[in-house]
């Protein structure tokens, strides 16, 4: 399948699957195309393709037809096409007609473009003209100023407005700040349109999802966006209008401001027509959502686990799931770093179709997520937050820091049935600079938690949550033919995924003997799957050149791993197998590589961790996914795949493991969320080791975030009592809080072990007075 973006929209209509793919910015058409897939997985290229950057899709019930990009498709699979030289756009949603729903329907593109269509004649009348036309004729630097932001997303109608939403800002500062003002949730009423809301939203659905509902007056219609604090849930209610939820995040990678980091969160029905089942993905989660949901009626929403794909529309089609996804795209955006050295990105974009078991959301990462309520915010007496889901998970932990002039008292609600009537769960006196954490215990229930302030001030109320139960320690058989770093020989290469539309996975083959790498040839993994040497010096010198393993970006030090970000921050990270070193500083071991669109999937030290963009705050929101003992020499992305060299000599016959005919070249295939069947994230380290530290400065933040079983020991060299005190950083941008102050007398160790519920994403230390002293973290 072929896509000049990693990005693929699929539709199960008519008996098939219907599948697009698109290019990153095609509003006149591109070589894109139209599949229909059949029962039995056969793929038809459609002719009538014309390409372009669509990602709508609506079934219209009085005409029969699936309206997918320009694309009209009737029962018979018949399909006619909206000509992208007459009909421009990135096309973004596709709703019903506010007047005429059995005749026409609506179509918006992503730089505020909005055309009526008749489902018949497919006549076009133009509302407002796409951003694209106007910066062309008016030679301007901006698309489109009818609303606020840019990138647009949703699409729905009901309630007699049409609602569409942007999850982007065009601003120069959106390409590099994360926590600006940025998107918008609008409406129109036929007429006019009304901004409900400036921030990043997304999806724009409702009960009766891509029929749209059926009840339109009087259906819910549901939004989903986020902010720097964390996600929102809206809901349009008939009389009431918008109320807005909060929830927390897994993941910080689709956090940019510019709004590109999202491809493409959806709510969908993925039951039967007897049993609707809605699954919601929002922030490298999937979540159960429930199909009634309203504000008066918000009880069930509920995580089922984490992801690393980055999911952009998924149906149920043949007792399965299938996902399209975004992979690699081929110039890798904004998301450049240091770390990644001159590595380029791939040839060609990758996407694919990811098919699973019905039951496999339920079954990836564990459904660690945190989120704000409040941030370093000015919050006014009296008013209540909107509310956070509180259900849902067996451990739940709170930050609170008061950065106020005065004591402020704070009520805590719940809302226990989703019902929205409010009851006290506790009260909380917070004084000025004093950090309060709470440890939530399973008896204390809700669907929602919210917060009020007696007066005045400046308060973070931060959440963090975590089901223990989740976390795996037991590696997969799928990796058993990847060779362990107990070993000093095995089969190695280099990865590339070719361009020029040759859709092949390059191998710079060779072998890892005591340290050293020796190439034994190029071969091509191709569409077959087959593992074959070619003779092509040219590729060959081409991926020597420019994909073999940066050096001296990162320190691995005695005590942690030291990394200095591209904005010049430090950072720290926990030791694994000290094998682990000789292998990266020998150069045979990739760090860093984008596998998943605009963000990266980092190997060091023997843990995988997802690295959101240096625009989405980069290594602040960093996320260790699992902790392995395997000599991965390299990793790419290839048609929505996670290739793995780093094999095993003898691994013929093992799961997943591709051989040449030869026996000289071997790679591992799979998905990149089979890293969580790797085992939990494990490590130890700290700070300071023995390290000469100076009075009342604080040590770098090191990472503690996402780990269960974790304790700290603390010791110093001084002859007196010293102080010390343990801060901790909740959410990667917000404030220091102080955790604990203790007192270590000469010659002895504090040592202490965190609560199972206790969650921080970053902890650091400080000491009283100048001394030698160590910080040792382990995590189990």
């Amino acid at each position: 399948m072929k896509a000049n973006v990693a990005q693929v929209l699929l539709c199960r209509w008519a008996n098939r699957l219907w599948v697009i793919s698109y290019g990153p910015h095609k509003p006149f058409g591109s070589s894109d195309k139209l599949y229909e897939i059949a029962n039995d997985l056969k793929q038809i290229v459609r002719e009538e393709s014309v390409g372009g950057t669509s990602a709508n899709r609506m079934i219209h019930r009085e005409s029969m037809q699936l309206n997918i990009g320009p694309y009209f498709i009737d029962t018979n699979r018949n399909v006619r096409v909206l000509n992208p030289k007459e009909v421009p756009g990135r096309f973004t949603g596709t709703a019903r007609h506010l007047t005429n729903p059995s005749e026409k329907l609506y179509i918006a593109t992503m730089e505020e473009g909005f055309y009526e269509v008749d489902v018949n004649s497919l006549k076009t009348n133009t509302l407002y003209e796409d951003g694209n036309i106007l910066k062309e004729r008016n030679k301007t630097k901006d698309f489109s100023e009818l609303l606020p932001g840019a990138h647009g997303k949703g699409l729905y109608s009901g309630q007699g407005v049409m609602v569409y939403s942007n999850n982007g800002d065009a601003d120069a500062k959106a390409y590099s700040q994360f926590d600006i003002p940025s998107g918008v949730l609008a409406e129109w009423n036929g007429k006019d349109w009304k901004v409900i809301r400036r921030n990043q939203f997304v999806e724009v659905t409702g009960p009766g999802g891509i029929y749209g509902n059926k009840h339109p007056e009087i259906d819910p219609i549901w939004a989903t966006g986020w902010d720097n604090k964390s996600i929102l849930l809206g809901v349009r209610d008939y009389k009431k209008g918008w109320s807005f939820f909060r929830l927390p995040k897994a993941s910080h990678s689709y956090d940019g401001a510019h709004g590109w980091n999202t491809e493409w969160p959806r709510i969908r029905d993925v039951g039967t027509s007897k049993k609707p089942d809605y699954l919601m993905t929002m922030h490298g989660m999937f979540w159960t959502f429930p199909g009634n949901f309203s504000s008066n009626l918000s009880a069930g929403i509920r995580p089922q686990s984490a992801y690393l794909k980055v999911i952009g529309d998924f149906t149920r089609w043949q007792n399965q799931l299938v996902f399209g996804c975004d992979d690699a795209a081929k110039n890798e955006f904004l998301n450049k770093r240091k770390i990644k050295g001159i590595t380029t990105g791939p040839g060609q974009s990758n996407s694919n179709l990811w098919f699973t078991s019905l039951d496999q959301t339920q079954k990836l990462g564990p459904n660690t997520a945190e989120g704000a309520i409040w941030l370093k915010e000015n919050v006014e007496a009296n008013k209540p937050s909107e509310p956070f889901l509180f259900a849902g998970w067996e451990n739940r932990n709170t930050w609170v820091l008061n950065e106020g002039n005065e004591s402020v008292t704070l009520k805590i609600e719940v809302d226990i049935n989703g019902d929205n009537n409010w009851e006290l769960l506790q009260t909380l006196k917070a004084e000025p600079g004093k950090a309060i954490n709470i440890l939530f215990e399973a008896k204390q229930k809700g669907e929602w938690i919210r917060a009020i302030s007696d007066k005045a001030s400046i308060l973070t109320f931060h959440l963090s949550y975590t089901d223990l139960s989740r976390f795996n320690n037991k590696i997969s058989s799928i990796f058993n033919g990847i060779e362990t770093v107990a070993n000093s020989n095995y089969k190695a290469g280099l990865l590339y995924s070719l361009g020029d539309n040759r859709r092949i996975l390059g191998v710079l083959s060779g072998e890892i003997t005591k340290d050293v790498f020796k190439e034994n040839g190029y071969y091509e993994l191709n569409e077959q799957m087959q593992l074959v040497r070619k003779d092509d010096t040219k590729t060959a010198d081409f991926i020597r050149d420019k994909f073999t393993f940066p050096k001296n970006n990162f320190s691995v030090e005695e005590s942690s791993i030291l990394i200095v970000d591209d904005k010049n921050r430090r950072w720290r990270l926990p030791l694994g197998e000290s094998t682990f070193t000789d292998l990266t500083k020998n150069g045979l071991s990739r760090v860093c590589r984008e596998v998943s669109t605009e963000r990266d999937l980092m190997n060091l030290q023997g843990t995988f961790y997802e690295l959101p963009a240096e625009n989405a705050d980069g290594f602040a929101k960093i996320r260790p996914i699992t902790s392995h003992n395997l000599a991965i020499y390299d990793y790419a992305s290839y048609r929505g795949m996670l290739v793995l060299t780093g094999i095993k000599n003898i691994s013929k016959n093992a799961e997943h493991i591709i051989t040449s005919n030869d026996g000289k070249a071997k790679v591992w295939v799979g998905a990149i969320d089979d890293l969580w069947q790797l085992g939990k994230p494990m490590g130890h380290g700290g700070p300071w080791k023995d390290s000469q530290v100076t009075k009342n400065i604080p040590s770098d933040p090191y990472l503690i975030g996402f780990y269960d079983k974790r304790s700290v020991s603390i010791s110093h060299h001084s002859d007196k009592v010293v102080k010390f005190k343990i801060e901790v950083e909740p959410i990667g941008h917000g404030p220091w809080m102080l955790y604990k102050e203790v007192e270590v007398q000469p010659g002895k160790t504090f040592n202490y072990t965190f609560p199972d519920g206790f969650q921080a994403r970053w902890i650091r230390f400080v000491s009283c007075d100048d001394c030698k002293a160590t910080a040792w973290l382990n995590y189990e």
